[in-house]
């Protein structure tokens, strides 16, 4: 998905390419973990595409991934994670151990983030640095993801498409027009788009964050596998 570090094995089986915001070139200090929750500057809406996930879960395994995100379900772009940031890096895991999640929570959350353990990861993860209960974090994500409008392009996709990341990029702008060019970011692994991710206040209403672009695709072009189980 991009110049940037992988996700832990826990995570295999959760909704994105799993990867974390965080590239080799930055620093410990750019990281911190254990930091004061509910201090920072914004949030990162990271919408995966799922079809992208399951292709590369199944190279992984030889085979198809057994997960219920890849099991025939027809999930196009789907919640990966909501992130609080800071202007130059992020911050984790604020709460060791994070406050356990109720179950009925988790189940609520699959219809946009379609793996149990990808709703645990990301709590313990970026949830516990919001500063928010579980309850409210979780309100928060969804009421996020309703806040953007995903392209009635990408909504149904049966065959497998040509874009480039530019093209995806002026899809969202299109669909959403509050959205500026450097709020979001598209990001893609070796030939597959893979995120698509958008900045946000803590209000939810759209923020540039122009060192996103570091995370962007480079290549010309990137194919967005079709949805499944359609």
């Amino acid at each position: 998905m991009w110049p940037v570090s992988m996700h832990r094995s826990a995570v295999v089986g959760a909704v994105a390419l799993a990867h974390l915001f965080i590239s080799a070139g930055e620093t410990v200090a750019q990281v911190r973990q254990h930091a004061t929750a509910g201090q920072f500057d914004f949030y990162v809406l990271s919408l995966s595409w799922s079809p992208s996930y399951c292709e590369v879960a199944e190279d992984r395994t030889g085979g198809r991934a057994r997960d219920r995100q890849c099991s025939g379900r027809p999930f196009a772009f789907v919640v990966h994670g909501f992130w609080p940031q800071y202007e130059r890096g992020f911050l984790s895991d604020c709460q060791v151990p994070a406050p356990r999640l109720a179950r009925a929570l988790v189940d609520d959350m699959l219809d946009i983030m379609p793996s149990p353990r990808l709703v645990f990861h990301e709590w313990d993860r970026h949830g516990t640095c919001s500063g928010l209960s579980p309850k409210a974090y979780f309100g928060l994500v969804r009421a996020a993801w309703a806040a953007v409008k995903i392209p009635p392009d990408y909504v149904q996709v049966d065959q497998p498409i040509s874009v480039t990341p530019g093209q995806v990029a002026g899809a969202f702008l299109k669909a959403n027009p509050q959205l500026a060019r450097d709020a979001i970011n598209v990001s893609c692994d070796g030939r597959r788009l893979t995120e698509v991710r958008i900045c946000l206040t803590k209000e939810l209403t759209f923020r540039s964050c122009p060192e996103m672009a570091r995370y962007s695709c480079r290549r010309d072009k990137v194919v967005m596998p079709a949805v499944r189980g359609r």
